[in-house]
């Protein structure tokens, strides 16, 4: 477990920062106990400082997991979220997707969501801007990429893709042995 380093830091806010924007500040300066990111076997965690002080004390082959799991390094340098930080990217994210019921299956399936699927969708949302994806009760689903903007998204024909697929809640059962 060690810290991240500059380039790492910047490439895993540079992620966030298409989901949450600004609001990535909350993350870090908490009003309970501050939190930090930290760095184990290419996986990154969002963790106390508390909680992180006191596994220091555990040997790195030892610890298997530790604080909430935001994503990996893939091998090439690039970060991948993972539905772990799905309860975070929805406390905060910028633009939101509610989908239809009929289209709450396809998507936990791992499909993007088409435009006959969408309930609502945040004015404004830009293209190719990351979005949580919701059911019309508010319950997270996911996170994707806008395939289009809000505007380009009305003039597009029912079957057209309006949100790319990023990570599901369906990623639970479907690689339950990868995950973790």
């Amino acid at each position: 477990m060690r810290p991240l380093t500059d380039e790492e830091t910047k490439v895993l806010f540079e992620k966030l920062t298409k989901y949450i924007g600004r609001n990535i500040v909350h993350l870090i300066d908490r009003p309970d106990e501050p939190y930090c990111f930290r760095l184990q076997k290419d996986r990154v965690y969002y963790v106390s400082e508390e909680i992180m002080r006191k596994a220091a004390t555990i040997g790195r082959h030892n610890l298997v997991s530790l604080g909430v799991c935001f994503g990996k390094f893939t091998k090439t340098g690039k970060f991948r979220l993972h539905i772990t930080a799905l309860p975070f990217l929805a406390q905060y994210s910028k633009y939101k997707v509610w989908v239809k019921p009929n289209g709450e299956m396809p998507f936990l399936y791992g499909n993007h969501v088409v435009k006959a699927h969408i309930g609502r969708v945040t004015e404004d949302m830009p293209e190719h801007q990351g979005v949580v994806i919701y059911n019309m009760a508010d319950v997270p689903l996911g996170f994707g990429v806008s395939a289009r903007s809000t505007v380009d998204m009305r003039k597009v024909d029912p079957t057209g893709i309006a949100v790319f697929h990023q990570a599901d809640n369906g990623e639970y059962l479907r690689e339950e042995d990868s995950l973790f």
